[in-house]
C-alpha cells in the first residue's frame, strides 16, 4: 500500500522521517510517496485534503480536524522553541506602546496565515493586523531591506538573526509558557480519517519507530538531512534538531495532549479558530 506523505525539508522533519522513508525500519508493507514543502504549503495542501499523511501547523489543524486525526508520534512541541518577533529597529521590549496601538501601521512579515507562529502573534498582539505572508526564510532579508517593520521568525532563523544585526522584541514561546505553563505545540503529523483504523495505528507506530531509530543512530541520516538543509552548518542542523525533536516527538503523552488541548481551548475562546466537534487524536 502506497501513501502520500508531506513534511518540510527542515532538519527536524528529515531527522524524524529518514528511517521511515529509507526503510531503515520495517515499514510493514507500506510505501511512501514523499512531498517536501515549507510548512505553509503543507498547511494549504492539508486544507485541500491532498495528502494521506502530513506535517502541519497546529493552527492549521483546527481547520481540517474533520478530515485529519493527529498522530501521537512526530509532533514538534517544547519549551524555549517558540517563534520570535524581531526587528531591524529598536523597540522598548514586549510592552512597547507601538505594539499595543489599536491603529498600528507596523507591517509584520509572517511565515503563513495558518502557522502556529501567527496564532501566537494574534494572542499576544491582537492589534498588529498589517501582515504580509512570506516564506519563512525570506523574513530576515525583508527586514534588512526595510520592506517590513517586524518579522515573525521560526525554524533555523532563531539561530541566525543576531548575526545579521537584527533585534529580538519578544519570544512568543516564552509568552505562551508563562500564560499556560504548557509546552508550545508548533506542528504535528496528521493522517486522513478516511484511512482504516488499522492503517492509522500502523502509521503512528512506524513514525514512532522512525523517531526512536533516529535517536538511537543520530548520525545515520546526516547525508539526507544535509541534502535538504539549504547549506546549513552541521552544528546549526543539530541545534535545530535538539530544539524541535524530543520526548513529545516519540509520544505526545498526557503532557503533550494537554498542551494541544490548551492551545485549541484558548484559540476557540478567542474566536481565532472554529469550534471543533471531533476527537483530535487517532
Amino acid at each position: 500500500m502506497k501513501l502520500t506523505l508531506g513534511f518540510s525539508p527542515c532538519p527536524n522533519d528529515t531527522f524524524i522521517f529518514d528511517a521511515l522513508i529509507h526503510h531503515k525500519i520495517d515499514t510493514e508493507g507500506l510505501e511512501f510517496e514523499v512531498y517536501y514543502d515549507d510548512v505553509e504549503t503543507l498547511n494549504q495542501k492539508a486544507l485541500k485534503g491532498q495528502l494521506d499523511i502530513t506535517k502541519l501547523s497546529f493552527h492549521a489543524f483546527a481547520y481540517v480536524a474533520n478530515q485529519y486525526a493527529l498522530l501521537d508520534a512526530g509532533s514538534a512541541l517544547g519549551f524555549g522553541v517558540g517563534p520570535l518577533l524581531i526587528s531591524k529597529n529598536h523597540f522598548e521590549g514586549p510592552a512597547d506602546p507601538q505594539l499595543q496601538t489599536a491603529n498600528s501601521n507596523l507591517k509584520i512579515g509572517i511565515p503563513g496565515k495558518y502557522t502556529t507562529a501567527n496564532f501566537l502573534l494574534g494572542v499576544a498582539y491582537p492589534h498588529l493586523q498589517n501582515k504580509q505572508e512570506l516564506v519563512f526564510s525570506e523574513i530576515e532579508s525583508a527586514l534588512l531591506n526595510e520592506e517590513i517593520d517586524l518579522g515573525l521568525i521560526i525554524h533555523e532563523n532563531r539561530f541566525t538573526y543576531q548575526d545579521k544585526g537584527l533585534l529580538k522584541i519578544v519570544d512568543l514561546g516564552d509568552y505562551w509558557e508563562k500564560l499556560t505553563g504548557c509546552a508550545i505545540p508548533l506542528g504535528g503529523i496528521v493522517i486522513n480519517r478516511n484511512l482504516s483504523r488499522e492503517v492509522q495505528l500502523k502509521v503512528n507506530r512506524l513514525v514512532r519507530q522512525s523517531v526512536e531509530f533516529a535517536f538511537a543512530h543520530p548520525k545515520s541520516g546526516i547525508d539526507f538531512i544535509r541534502q535538504h538543509a539549504q547549506a546549513m552548518e552541521e552544528s546549526v542542523m543539530y541545534k535545530h534538531i535538539e530544539l524541535y525533536v524530543n520526548k513529545y516527538s516519540i509520544n505526545l503523552g498526557h503532557e503533550g495532549r494537554k498542551a494541544v488541548d490548551t492551545l485549541f481551548k484558548l484559540a476557540q475562546e478567542r474566536n481565532i479558530i472554529p469550534t471543533i466537534q471531533e476527537n483530535l487524536y487517532i
